[in-house]
């Protein structure tokens, strides 16, 4: 149903995307450092869902819409390359903040923890470009529905991202405080990460595909 590269493709955008800072990540490790892992998890779930709505939002209706106005297809594919090089440049820029400087948050109750997790994914640039510009490029209609793949697709990044979420969540504070004595680390992993989103900004702009009408 989905080719072994289209895994292999959406599996690099969402870990280059997921270890880029941004504002899961620093509410992720903010909340998990000043309230604890526990409170990490909840508002992990409340990012959960908030992929969900995003991959529900992309398998009912995206593929459609870019299949009758192509040139919107174009349009978005383009911005979502320029927002990856922005996210690159974001990374290697001198004086780039390091998600693991937690900002002081208030002790908050779990139905807060959730909803909290929730908007802030929901409002977070990077998943909304994610699902609108970058999730097609790997859809391949020969393969069959579209609608099936981008599921498929979708939930291959959502695991992802879940996954290294999590484990963000359970070692905040470690890595907190080996990243504080290591700045060559940060150095590392910020210069790592702007490489791979560059090679993705320029292979999503220059690929030539176009989207195909949805099979019947």
């Amino acid at each position: 149903m989905i080719s072994t590269s289209a895994i292999l493709g959406i599996s690099a955008v969402a870990l280059a995307l997921v270890l880029t800072p941004g504002p899961n990540m620093i509410y992720l490790v903010s909340r998990s450092i000043t309230q604890g892992k526990r409170a990490g998890m909840i508002s992990l779930l409340g990012v959960a869902v908030g992929f969900l709505v995003y991959l529900a939002a992309a398998v009912t209706g995206i593929a459609a819409v870019f299949a009758l106005v192509p040139p919107l297809y174009t349009v978005v594919k383009l911005a979502g390359a320029a927002y990856l090089l922005w996210l690159a440049w974001q990374a290697v820029k001198p004086g780039g903040r390091s998600a693991f400087a937690p900002e002081p948050m208030p002790v908050d109750p779990a139905r807060r923890l959730f909803t909290m997790g929730l908007v802030t994914n929901l409002l977070n640039p990077k998943i909304a470009i994610l699902y609108v510009s970058l999730l097609p490029q790997f859809v391949d209609p020969a393969l069959g529905s579209v609608a099936v793949q981008s599921m498929l697709l979708g939930l291959t990044q959502i695991g992802i991202a879940l996954t290294v979420n999590a484990l963000i969540v359970i070692t905040a504070g470690a890595v907190a405080s080996f990243l504080g004595t290591r700045p060559v680390w940060l150095r590392v992993q910020r210069y790592l990460m702007g490489t791979v989103l560059a090679w993705l900004a320029v292979r999503i702009a220059t690929d030539r595909a176009r989207p195909a009408a949805l099979p019947a």
